[in-house]
């Protein structure tokens, strides 16, 4: 038993303390939820044993021209002879590559922004949260066609755009999660106990503000799969990685006679969005009664 400020008895318990149950069983309880979380992992598996599940080389000339789905070729074959299949197995592994390695970056530089901000205050949250704000509302699309244009596409440039750039929403929510809890009774005991700030803020704080931050971070990991399919579509997106957006590209000259080439990896990117979208919602929703 600790004691406060005031030297009322306390045992500290912060709100997330052995919550995680709970959220599991919210997501798990839910229809969208489970079929949310059930796709996501299922491209997660897909994407970490690409080499093994793909049958043949995605850059491979292995099969006829231009041929529709077989038992030979699950997806048919591209203007090239490349196996379809194989090319949006490795696709998946190179769009979730980019989201979850701009989503680290997200998390990282949103979860030190919003904390800082909200748990300093004063001078430091008014110039942060102007820095957040000018962040905001740049056009992420088109200051990575920018990039690409100076520098040239490469998968490593379009995680840096992309990963200074989509970090400002969740800083958002995480100042306001700071904000509310520096206020809590748990914090207080800690300060009381004579905890430096920077104690506070990463093993009181932030382990508690995180959980909605990771529910937002889904939603953001969509949009990032769909702004690199949009780059990829369009020609600008790198082209030794195999990617749904190369596929698409590369569809756009037979949709008429192989409806095949865009159906596939149009379906996939379908499906990594939706997934992201209904988790993201899904941990919404069971966050939202936690305290």
């Amino acid at each position: 038993m600790s004691a406060t400020a005031d030297g009322v008895p306390f045992e500290p318990v912060p709100p997330g303390a052995g919550q995680r149950r709970s959220v599991l069983r919210g997501i798990v309880s839910s229809p969208s939820g489970l079929f949310g979380a059930t796709l996501t992992a299922t491209l997660v598996v897909v994407a970490v044993f690409a080499p093994a599940l793909a049958p043949y080389d995605p850059f491979g000339i292995d099969g006829p021209v231009l041929h529709p789905p077989s038992g030979t070729h699950l997806l048919g074959t591209d203007a090239l002879g490349r196996d379809v299949f194989s090319g949006v197995i490795h696709g998946t592994r190179t769009s979730l590559l980019i989201a979850g390695t701009v989503g680290a970056l997200v998390l990282l530089i949103g979860s030190f922004v919003g904390a800082v901000s909200g748990y300093a205050g004063r001078w430091a949250d008014d110039v942060l949260m102007r820095l957040t704000e000018a962040f905001q509302v740049l056009p992420r699309f088109f200051l990575a066609i920018v990039v690409i244009a100076f520098f040239g596409p490469g998968v490593d440039r379009l995680i840096i755009v992309l990963g200074c750039t989509s970090w400002p929403m969740l800083a958002r929510l995480v100042r306001a999660e700071v904000l509310s809890l520096k206020q809590r009774e748990f914090v207080a005991a800690a300060q009381a106990h004579g905890a430096s700030s920077v104690r506070v803020v990463v093993r009181e704080i932030l382990p508690n503000a995180l959980p909605p931050a990771i529910a937002l971070l889904g939603l953001i990991l969509a949009q990032v799969i769909l702004i690199e399919a949009s780059l990829g579509f369009i020609g600008l997106g790198d082209p030794n990685a195999m990617s749904w957006g190369y596929l698409a590209n590369t569809a756009q000259r037979f949709l008429r006679v192989a409806w095949w080439l865009p159906l596939f990896p149009g379906l996939a990117i379908l499906l990594a969005v939706l997934g992201l979208n209904l988790l993201g919602d899904a941990l919404t929703e069971a966050l939202g009664g936690r305290r």
